[in-house]
């Protein structure tokens, strides 16, 4: 039997071929826009984590204005498991985390937050911890029984051959029959551009090699800086979307290794990705500069904004950049970002943001909190060597 299609319906089946990936989100209805929290690796890494610094960390999200600002998940990274017990089940470490997981999950739940905990879909984890390969079914319902929220699985220690679409499809698959909703952060790096396949499979993938705290610099084995990451992120805006976001790791805001400016800077340009907000400091014990920047709530509000259009760079000029992001209200965030060495002046016009020439469009500074109003043609500013003024113009 043939099958045969009008032009109208072969125009159709074209169209839906070239869709990009925001057509095809993974429908679990959950990280609508990008999740925001804190998660363990980026300040305690393995030696530094265990029970007692993530109750502390619950307590001062609850407290410290974050919960407010709309954090929310709290996410143990590597390092927590031991082994398995006989029945194959996943042993959390009895040292580290002496009250078990399920108390700890009770816990953060208690302070209105939410739980994440993290696997890897080879045979071990980095730290060479077990990982989840052969067990997905069965850490995905031990998982749900302790009352985890958040799932980020990695991809160390993989087989030779294994692909990474298929593997995560069955974490994904086991997520699905939990009997809980756990949104599914995808930790392969990039390394399999999974932009192209993982919009039904994951709510976030990683999309790009660890961050470094650090302003320019890149490692051997794949480690990334600052502005390193801006680099791989321009080009994804298409794939990401209410549901499924492109993630380019955590923040290192607050860690040491960068300037205030630099620190503001990625904090803006991740709010411009739509990336998911993942703080990876000690939060239980922040400067006052650190705080200032986790919790601008008119940056976060960027991140947030519930059309979940990921940013893309408009303008480059030698180190001098124009990032602009659609926004719902049909108004633009824009960030004007210096790579340089040394303070310039940046412009953007209502036209390389897609707006005519004419308009008259009212400009709030999102950092110093300055209003212009009725300005017309372009935008004109002063930006602090690696740093970034960033705006949001309304017609």
């Amino acid at each position: 039997m043939r099958l045969r299609f009008s032009a109208s319906q072969m125009s159709l089946i074209a169209l839906l071929m070239m869709a990009p990936a925001f057509g095809r989100a993974l429908d679990n209805g959950l990280a609508r826009t990008p999740p925001m929290g804190w998660n363990s690796w980026n300040k305690f890494a393995c030696k530094g984590i265990n029970e007692k610094v993530v109750r502390e960390t619950a307590d001062a999200m609850a407290s410290n204005g974050m919960k407010d600002a709309g954090y929310q998940f709290v996410v143990i990274d590597d390092c927590w498991q031991t082994g398995r017990d006989a029945a194959g089940n996943i042993v959390a470490d009895p040292e580290r985390f002496p009250s078990g997981i399920k108390a700890l999950a009770d816990y953060i739940h208690g302070k209105g937050l939410k739980f994440g905990i993290y696997t890897d879909a080879g045979t071990m984890t980095c730290a060479k911890r077990m990982g989840s390969i052969g067990h997905e079914y069965q850490d995905a319902k031990q998982y749900a029984n302790w009352g985890v929220d958040y799932l980020k699985e990695d991809w160390c220690n993989t087989l030779p051959g294994q692909n990474s679409e298929s593997s995560y499809t069955l974490m994904r698959n086991a997520l699905a029959e939990s009997g809980r909703p756990i949104v599914f952060s995808i930790c392969e790096w990039g390394s399999t551009k999974p932009w192209l396949w993982a919009g039904p499979i994951g709510n976030l993938w990683r999309s790009t090699g660890d961050i470094q705290d650090c302003w320019d610099c890149k490692k051997d084995w794949g480690g990334n800086g600052v502005v390193q990451i801006l680099d791989l992120m321009n080009g994804l805006e298409s794939y990401a979307g209410p549901g499924h976001w492109n993630d380019p790791d955590m923040l290192e805001v607050g860690n040491g290794g960068m300037t205030k400016e630099e620190y503001r800077a990625h904090f803006s340009m991740w709010a411009m990705f739509s990336a998911p907000l993942l703080a990876g400091n000690d939060i239980s014990n922040m400067t006052a500069d650190t705080k200032e920047i986790l919790l601008n709530k008119d940056v976060i509000a960027i991140d947030q904004d519930p059309l979940g259009r990921q940013g893309h760079r408009v303008k480059k000029t030698g180190d001098l950049e124009v990032w602009s992001k659609q926004l719902q209200d049909g108004g633009r965030a824009v960030a004007l970002l210096n790579r340089g060495p040394a303070a310039a002046t940046i412009s953007v016009a209502w036209t390389d943001i897609g707006y005519p020439d004419a308009i008259s469009a009212s400009v709030r500074d999102l950092w110093t909190k300055k209003e212009s109003s009725a300005v017309k043609g372009n935008y004109s500013v002063d930006v602090p060597s690696h740093g970034v003024v960033m705006i949001r113009v309304k017609p």
